[in-house]
């Protein structure tokens, strides 16, 4: 698929996928999910896809196959500061936990990207907008530090795809954009 236009400038639009992950019934693992929801109630840039992947690591995996210029992965992170900090950092394509092996039963980003190397496609640039949880146990909805994080978080997303050139969307119109609501 041929990279979209803008129609002002006829300069390709970067094909970037916005990808939240995460399991909404283990408490602040869904944040990624939430962020997806508040992330695409807006109109999305040109080329600018972005989906709440849930659970479905296998799905992302062959989603990656396109031909992504980059993708935002949303998520919760264990053991990086106190409960609801936001942080940011680019995932290295040849480190660890991207070497070949199917894993069709995780949504771990390690096994989704060793997935993605085993079906033969490649990481294209990656960048992590990951929260740390308070808690990860068995309950629907996030602490108050994780919700609290949410805007945060939306706010880099959106920063990043600035960053990476995403093109706005022309006079209020919708954009070339997507969103998806997966089942999490």
């Amino acid at each position: 698929m041929p990279p979209e236009t803008s129609p002002d400038t006829e300069t390709p639009s970067p094909r970037i996928l916005v990808a939240g992950i995460g399991n909404i019934f283990l408490g602040d693992d869904g944040f990624g999910p939430e962020v997806l929801r508040h992330t695409g109630s807006g109109d999305l840039p040109r080329g600018v896809r972005a989906v709440d992947y849930g659970i479905r690591g296998m799905h992302l995996a062959y989603d990656l196959l396109g031909d992504w210029d980059a993708m935002i992965l949303v998520d919760a992170v264990p053991d990086r500061g106190q409960p609801g900090e936001v942080r940011v950092f680019e995932v290295d394509p040849d480190g660890p936990g991207t070497s070949p092996r199917l894993d069709a039963h995780s949504m771990d980003p390690g096994a989704v990207f060793a997935s993605l190397s085993a079906l033969g496609g490649r990481l294209p640039r990656t960048v992590v907008v990951g929260c740390q949880v308070a808690r990860t146990d068995d309950g629907i909805g996030l602490s108050a530090p994780v919700a609290a994080a949410v805007p945060i978080a939306v706010d880099r997303v959106r920063s990043l795809l600035t960053r990476f050139g995403a093109v706005a969307p022309v006079g209020g119109a919708r954009s070339g954009g997507t969103r998806e609501q997966g089942e999490g």
